[in-house]
């Protein structure tokens, strides 16, 4: 059994004196995990960091195995991201939520083409790649089946004015039809309805709406919780 080709570095973790067990992401082969020997060396540690980009082999006798891993960088994501605080939050953020979120040895072209697009902004800049996460996230949400339905208001049906969103159905609310109960409503974003990047409060708005819905329906229903290093994120943005 082989896996070749480009992958994302979703996580590693260390085993033994030297070597590490990294969950790889590909587009074909979806999430998987190998040892790679050496890995906590002075001359591979750099190639081992969570958000690179690795051109791998993995190698096993039998799927199940947790097999052999050698990997060469393509691009040095987390050396990129490293000098924003923020950059570095979000891709580690996007990391984790797609490790603790997809199962193993599932294709989900979608969802890696997207982690690429996030990863590239952080690149760019920390604040430009937080829209982008979120919008990555409910794409995500979409692509596992709890997909947000933002198109028209639960209430009226109309497709003007949407402002909020039902925790409970994931369906839009318009400012009018939330009336009294707005509070108990999540806040909708406007950059996840047009082409417009918005601002911090926008932000921490879209990832306190898509983290809820990961929390409970993908993260809850695996009796998980939603990834310590998304929740920081999330109080970091909300707290600016």
């Amino acid at each position: 059994m082989e896996i070749v080709g480009p992958a994302i570095l979703l996580a590693t973790i260390r085993f033994g004196e030297g070597d590490v067990v990294a969950t790889l992401f590909t587009e074909a082969d979806g999430v998987f995990r190998g040892l790679a020997r050496g890995g906590q060396s002075r001359g591979h540690a750099a190639t081992w960091q969570t958000g690179n980009l690795l051109n791998v082999r993995w190698i096993a006798r039998l799927e199940e195995q947790l097999g052999s891993v050698m990997g060469e960088m393509l691009h040095p994501s987390a050396a990129l991201a490293m000098a924003d605080p923020i950059a570095l939050a979000v891709l580690s953020a996007a990391c984790a939520v797609t490790e603790g979120a997809l199962p193993e040895r599932q294709p989900y072209a979608t969802i890696f083409r997207g982690l690429l697009h996030v990863i590239a902004h952080c690149e760019v800049e920390g604040a430009s790649a937080l829209p982008e996460l979120v919008r990555w996230e409910a794409g995500l949400l979409r692509e596992l089946g709890y997909g947000l339905d933002l198109s028209r208001c639960a209430v009226t049906g109309s497709t003007e004015h949407l402002a909020y969103v039902s925790p409970k159905t994931g369906r839009a609310v318009s400012a009018t039809a939330a009336g009294p109960w707005k509070e108990r409503l999540l806040k909708l974003p406007l950059f996840l309805m047009c082409d417009t990047d918005g601002d911090m409060l926008a932000w921490a708005d879209g990832l306190r709406l898509t983290g809820h819905f990961l929390a409970r329906d993908v993260f809850g229903l695996r009796h998980r919780p939603l990834p310590g290093a998304r929740v920081m994120l999330a109080e970091r943005v909300g707290g600016k």
